[in-house]
């Protein structure tokens, strides 16, 4: 099945896939090729790519949405990047500054723009830790 994650900035990632795990709210849920159609909302956290040649590939996501339709996977989200990419060094400077701003006395907007950037974060540094480990 072919999977495409799409990001503001375009097309991140495209793969044939033979199985996709990815966080959706309501938990995690794998998608196997011939899966009933879906639409669903993901949470920050990590897709995992099983590849037709075998290969695992990692990414750190945002929050977005997932539709499922035959052999065809479309995430569109608003932050992804490949475990490979992560800068950890940069991403936790991300986090602390993140957790620094909510100290502040902000309004419930930036409070809002804050805690999705901070979870953003969050995920990424949990692909890149996990995945070294």
């Amino acid at each position: 099945m072919k999977l495409e994650v799409v990001t503001p900035e375009g097309v991140i990632y495209t793969a044939d896939a033979e199985m996709v795990t990815m966080p959706a709210v309501d938990g995690q849920i794998g998608v196997l090729a011939h899966h009933m159609p879906l639409l669903t909302r993901i949470s920050p956290g990590e897709v995992v790519v099983r590849t037709n040649a075998g290969v695992e590939d990692v990414l750190a996501v945002g929050e977005g949405l997932v539709s499922v339709t035959g052999d065809h996977i479309g995430i569109v989200t608003d932050m992804a990047i490949e475990s490979k990419n992560i800068d950890e060094a940069k991403v936790e400077e991300a986090r602390q500054r993140a957790l620094a701003r909510l100290r502040d006395k902000i309004s419930d907007e930036e409070v809002a723009t804050v805690n999705a950037s901070l979870a953003r974060s969050l995920a990424q540094l949990k692909v890149k830790r996990r995945r070294r480990a």
